[in-house]
């Protein structure tokens, strides 16, 4: 069984940077042909897709976020990592990571962490 979670602040203020881990049991990021995303939903609206990280350790990013974008990988721990710099109020959403297969669309996947609500708020 494939399981992720979320982990990092609720609260992140204006203009700083918002950090999220997550952690995966069940599998390995680096094995098989999947993409380690991370994926929002802004209250009352649809998802993001907001980027990831591929089996083979590289990355892809939304073009509306990329320039604001980065997300690493510690295989050690199995975790990859979110980091959203110069956040806005517009940031805040229900975050979470997930597994999506190979040739699939960005929003799409078959294994998702529970999300975690984070506010941009001073």
């Amino acid at each position: 069984q494939v399981q992720l979670e979320e982990s990092g602040p609720g609260l992140v203020k204006p203009s700083q940077t918002l950090s999220l881990t997550c952690t995966v049991s069940g599998d390995s990021i680096t094995g098989g042909f999947y993409y380690w995303k991370w994926i929002r939903q802004p209250p009352g609206e649809g998802l993001e897709w907001i980027g990831w990280l591929n089996y083979g350790g590289g990355t892809d990013y939304n073009p509306s976020l990329k320039s604001r974008t980065y997300i690493s990988s510690d295989m050690s721990k199995n975790q990859f990592t979110l980091q959203l710099s110069s956040v806005t109020p517009e940031d805040t959403a229900v975050y979470f990571c997930a597994r999506g297969e190979r040739g699939t669309i960005p929003e799409q996947y078959d294994y998702r962490g529970p999300g975690t609500l984070v506010t941009v708020s001073s």
